[in-house]
């Protein structure tokens, strides 16, 4: 096996070597074609140089054995980045947009050993106690919802109007967050995954995520907030707010993703053509399926660092260097072509593997089966409101995530707000059919004050 010193000649009009030896995982040109990036950094090897932004650099796994390896030896492989040699050097720009993704946080994410089993289990066995019946009838109302802001209008962005907010919204229900403080999550949350004020909107979420832990200290509930704080693991009011940052903030992107990269090949590949009605409850999860296989939520993440020197088939790698994982190459590694059809719809690394993979799994795939069900279901002619190849994709080395996804449909109108406006009513119907048009869609720091009203109606 070449090492990486060894790989001189780059393949002719290879994306890779555009910026110099390290591959960008950055940039519009990545985000619009990761699978000819991943071809050509599997030249290097199992594993390969890249730059995950200006000044950033890191090592990519991009081999299903080795991702396995990597992910399932934490003896070797730690996730604690307070080993990350080259921020601890002052080589890490301390502005750096991934730096808040990859940073050390007292988080089950963050931690190894005895510290990371006493916070995975306060996880795990408090994901446990939810009651999925619960959790799908919420989904099927925050989904009736936030359809009811849209469809009379004919048209949505799929991902604004729906897939970055219903799991949000799910989550403020599950942990427990009144309406005061859910607002702030959520608004503080969006404007994290949008980049505004992203300095500010982490304080906002961290200030209400204590607010929201003092109030469960006193006056406890059925909802995961307390029943993470009721743990035998006894976490620290610390360790509280930084949980379910990780649980709600980092919980949601991937939900989102999911539910937005399906409906995508729902709405286009003609494999699901039939829609609904062509396949019921098989069909979305197959579509589902697909996205983990080929298209995964969180594409490159998982970040490692090798306790002391070590060879990964055969590139060596200096302790403290950042390993990160592509789920998405490794889903795609050309040695798994001739049997993967027949792997169990779990063999794919999506959600991880080993004493990390994700612990909600399972409601993550229950809230996203029934978001796209609910939808097709409500509004049955949905169709993409552009042509599929038009759709472009967030920058960012971690995600797999589309900037838009818009949709038209025919008008329809909920029994809580009554008829469609009279279209020949001459023009006061006019009027008031142009203001229906404009929707009722809430101002972004009051989604979830508004979804709380409109079903007490």
């Amino acid at each position: 096996m070449q090492s990486h010193s060894e790989f001189q000649t780059p393949p002719p009009g290879c994306p890779a070597h555009a910026g110099g030896e390290r591959v960008p995982l950055h940039g519009p040109e990545f985000a619009a074609a990761p699978n000819a990036f991943y071809e050509r950094l599997r030249q290097y090897g199992p594993s390969a140089p890249v730059e995950l932004a200006p000044g950033v650099e890191a090592e990519l796994v991009t081999d299903y054995a080795t991702a396995l390896h990597v992910l399932q030896n934490p003896d070797s492989f730690a996730r604690d980045s307070r080993r990350w040699r080259a921020l601890n050097e002052g080589r890490v720009p301390l502005d750096s947009p991934v730096l808040p993704m990859m940073m050390y946080r007292p988080n089950c994410m963050f931690s190894d050993g005895a510290d990371h089993l006493r916070l995975r289990q306060a996880v795990t066995e408090s994901f446990a106690r939810l009651d999925m019946h619960r959790v799908s009838r919420h989904v099927d109302r925050v989904a009736a919802y936030l359809i009811d802001q849209f469809s009379v209008r004919g048209k949505a962005d799929l991902i604004s109007d729906y897939a970055q907010l219903l799991p949000l919204l799910v989550f403020n229900d599950l942990f427990g967050c009144p309406a005061e403080i859910g607002d702030r999550l959520i608004s503080a949350i969006s404007n994290l995954f949008d980049g505004v004020d992203a300095e500010r909107a982490n304080e906002v979420m961290t200030g209400a995520l204590f607010e929201l832990v003092t109030l469960k200290r006193d006056t406890p509930g059925e909802d995961l907030t307390s029943w993470l704080m009721q743990h035998q693991a006894r976490l620290s009011n610390e360790e509280m707010v930084h949980q379910l940052a990780l649980l709600i903030g980092a919980g949601t992107e991937p939900v989102q993703n999911v539910i937005a990269n399906a409906l995508r090949l729902l709405l286009s590949d003609e494999q699901f053509a039939g829609g609904p009605q062509g396949g019921g409850d098989v069909l979305v999860e197959d579509a589902l399926n697909e996205v983990l296989w080929n298209s995964p939520p969180i594409a490159n993440y998982a970040t490692h660092y090798p306790v002391h020197e070590v060879e990964l088939s055969g590139n060596k790698l200096a302790a403290g260097t950042p390993v990160l994982i592509s789920f998405a190459a490794a889903n795609a590694d050309p040695s798994l072509s001739a049997s993967r059809q027949t792997f169990s719809k779990r063999a794919h690394l999506a959600w991880g593997a080993g004493p990390h993979a994700c612990p909600a799994k399972d409601p993550a795939l229950l809230i996203s089966i029934r978001a796209i069900e609910k939808l097709l279901n409500t509004l049955p002619d949905i169709e993409l409101g552009v042509p599929a190849e038009t759709l472009t994709w967030r920058p960012g080395p971690f995600h797999r995530a589309l900037n838009a996804l818009p949709a038209r449909f025919t008008p329809v109108r909920s029994e809580r707000r009554g008829p469609l406006p009279d279209a020949t009513n001459g023009a006061a119907g006019g009027e008031a059919r142009a203001r229906e048009q404009q929707g009722s869609r809430p101002q972004k720091g009051s989604w979830w004050s508004g979804f709380l009203n409109w079903w007490r109606v």
